[in-house]
């Protein structure tokens, strides 16, 4: 599964963590995060993310 990275702060998802403190259990594909996701240290939405290259 791929990681993403979000523009505005640079935090990574990274699916085989999750992120537990918002309810994404670990093993949840960026694909699959609820459309109202939002990064975890700034906010923004799913769309300001890109794949890690």
């Amino acid at each position: 599964m791929d990681k993403y990275v979000c523009s505005a702060c640079g935090y990574v998802y990274d699916p085989e963590k999750g992120d537990p403190d918002n309810g994404v259990n670990p093993g949840t594909a960026f694909e699959n995060l609820p459309d109202d996701w939002v990064c975890p240290l700034c906010g923004v939405s799913k769309d300001e993310f890109e794949k890690e290259s």
